[in-house]
């Protein structure tokens, strides 16, 4: 099963120092089952809070997030959110790391194949019983990216899951990514301020404006995959956000 996800006039604001600091305003999209969406804007405008919203791990201020069709109101095994840092257990193999989910629900030993399967999606099968410290970033995020798809999620939250990473190894982990969501099917909303990433990986954007974010823009990315950095109609497409988000004079 495929999550359809629903951000329907979603506003959220936190306390600081006693007083209200709005972080999204009256923000509303959707997102199909199976789709890739980026979520792309400045530094801070509220994108990481909106996934956390959609992973449950807080209820919006006003509005609701709906997971095929349900209010969002507690995390689930099937929403999985993927961070900037990988957060591996630096104590646990790669292999442990990723088994973690399996092993709270009790269902490790029935469901072990998971594992090595989740390791084989991402090209760290030969690594299961390496530590943290012993991996690159790109290998620990892969273990990361491992350890979410271990629990067949049908929505995959991506927080700038490669934002850490050297300019190389973030090129070939986004096409990574793309492959996986292919392979895998899952429903995809990454964050991230990088305009060629969000247009590379992604079927639609989303351009949020300043804090408190709010929707200025949907663009439709339909360019057909695999995705090649130098086609004309992507560097189009990236004059039209840099018009949105009102850079397109510094290029």
């Amino acid at each position: 099963m495929v999550t359809a996800l629903q951000v329907d006039q979603v506003s959220h604001r936190f306390e600081l120092s006693g007083k209200p600091l709005p972080v999204l305003d009256d923000v509303g999209f959707q997102v199909a089952p199976g789709e890739f969406v980026a979520l792309l804007g400045p530094s801070g405008c509220g994108k990481s809070t909106l996934l956390r919203l959609a992973a449950g791990l807080e209820a919006p201020s006003a509005g609701a997030v709906l997971a095929d069709g349900r209010p969002v109101d507690r995390p689930d095994p099937s929403r999985i959110l993927v961070f900037q840092d990988p957060t591996l257990y630096p104590w646990r193999t790669v292999y442990d790391n990723v088994a973690l989910g399996l092993e709270a629900r009790g269902t490790l030993k029935r469901e072990r194949h998971r594992v090595d399967d989740a390791l084989r999606l991402v090209g760290l099968d030969g690594f299961a019983a390496a530590l943290p410290h012993q991996l690159s970033g790109g290998m620990a995020q892969r273990a990361a990216l491992a350890r979410a798809l271990v629990n067949e999620p049908s929505l995959l939250l991506l927080d700038e899951p490669l934002g850490k990473l050297d300019s190389l190894t973030r090129l070939t982990m986004q096409s990574e990514l793309v492959a996986l969501w292919q392979r895998s099917g899952f429903t995809a909303l990454l964050v991230t301020h990088d305009i060629e990433e969000a247009l590379f990986m992604a079927s639609r954007v989303i351009v949020f404006s300043d804090r408190p974010a709010r929707v200025k823009a949907e663009i439709v990315n339909d360019l057909p995959y695999p995705r090649h950095r130098g086609d004309p109609l992507l560097a189009e497409r990236r004059r039209e956000v840099l018009s949105i988000m009102g850079l397109d004079a510094t290029w």
